[in-house]
């Protein structure tokens, strides 16, 4: 994804970006500053370098004064939303990125600067390292951001503390003890923006990842109350339903699959090219004379340079089987390469998970 991604950073990018900073720093050097930014190394930065390396170029063309730099970063927001960039957009994280960079020494203007920028491209990144520097301060700080008026800045409240965030630092403290998050995503459950409660939903199942308990204790509490939590919650809750835990398979209504029956199962493709298809089938039967509701999975295992097997869990279904039914399932499993996944050649296994609970495994082999 990257490598489609870094180029959204265009020569009409930034025609429109230079044109908006000329109008509010004289001094600008457009000149040499797309000189910079288009030296010997651009085309082999992947899309996190070129966000640091515009940053550090727009430094070169500003002032040594932190407090005039977020200003002029702030004054150009609203140009930047005239000029037809809208709000969030992606290529623009080199701006909180540059906060990052070098506001964190100056903790009261950085925080000002992140609570109005966010609004325009978020600042879930550039705020980790002031939470793992000043985590009393921040982390009272994004309290009170959890009670903003501005969806995006409450988001941030909950996004920001992610111990776990993808692409971002880890937050160590907050992965040892949660605790301090917990407030936090306690004013934002019922929040009214979709995005807010997703980032609850993501900062949980963070959490889940290292306090288990702690995040089935804390959906035992919530669910019920309303069913935009409960469907926070269950996204919330996707890890532990992965690893098949019975409390949570319990509270989200999947329960005993005894009297389901798994028949039949075949790998089709016994062998699978690199760029083909893994191809398989079994049957479920329902022998219960009630409807049993099924959360049905496969466990991939995927052969690791060292020659074990890793396990990746894929979601097939969630639904009721009507009593005394038998059900065909038939599944494709893609092994194209991608830029998140090396393959290896050699045995690889599947089996079938209902509910939790793991069938045998069977062999396959990729090959080349």
């Amino acid at each position: 994804m990257a490598e489609l991604f870094k180029n959204i950073y265009s020569t009409e990018f930034f025609e429109k970006f230079t044109a908006i900073v000329e109008l509010h720093l004289p001094r600008f050097d457009r000149s040499a500053f797309l000189e910079q930014i288009y030296d010997d190394e651009w085309e082999n930065r992947e899309l996190k370098q070129r966000m640091r390396h515009i940053s550090l170029v727009l430094k070169d063309q500003l002032s040594d004064d932190f407090e005039q730099n977020a200003e002029f970063i702030l004054k150009i927001i609203p140009e930047l939303r005239e000029a037809g960039f809208r709000a969030d957009k992606l290529e623009f994280i080199f701006l909180p990125d540059f906060v990052e960079i070098y506001g964190l020494k100056a903790y009261g203007t950085s925080v000002k600067t992140m609570e109005q920028l966010t609004q325009f491209v978020s600042c879930e990144f550039a705020v980790r390292p002031f939470v793992i520097t000043y985590e009393k301060e921040m982390m009272a700080q994004m309290l009170s951001w959890s009670k903003h008026d501005h969806p995006a800045v409450r988001r941030l409240a909950s996004e920001g503390c992610r111990p776990r965030l993808p692409w971002a630092m880890a937050i160590p403290a907050l992965k040892d003890d949660p605790a301090l998050i917990l407030p936090i995503l306690e004013n934002l459950k019922n929040d009214v923006s979709e995005d807010v409660r997703r980032s609850v939903a993501n900062n949980l199942n963070d959490i889940s990842k290292d306090h288990p308990n702690l995040v089935v204790s804390l959906a035992k509490k919530w669910k019920g109350k309303r069913p935009d939590t409960d469907k926070l919650l269950k996204h919330a809750c996707r890890t532990l339903l992965k690893q098949g835990s019975p409390e949570v398979m319990q509270l989200f209504g999947f329960g005993d699959v005894r009297k389901i029956k798994l028949e039949d199962l075949q790998i089709l493709t016994p062998k699978v090219k690199i760029g083909e298809s893994l191809e398989f089938s079994c049957k479920l039967i329902n022998t219960a004379r009630i409807p049993t509701k099924v959360r049905l999975e496969y466990g991939l295992y995927y052969q690791k340079a060292n020659g074990t097997l890793s396990k990746k869990v894929f979601k097939i279904s969630e639904k009721d089987y009507p009593e005394s039914t038998s059900h065909i399932i038939r599944r494709k499993q893609p092994f194209k390469p991608i830029t998140t996944r090396r393959f290896h050649l050699g045995r690889h296994q599947l089996s079938i998970i209902l509910n939790g609970r793991e069938s045998d495994r069977h062999d396959f082999e990729l090959v080349g």
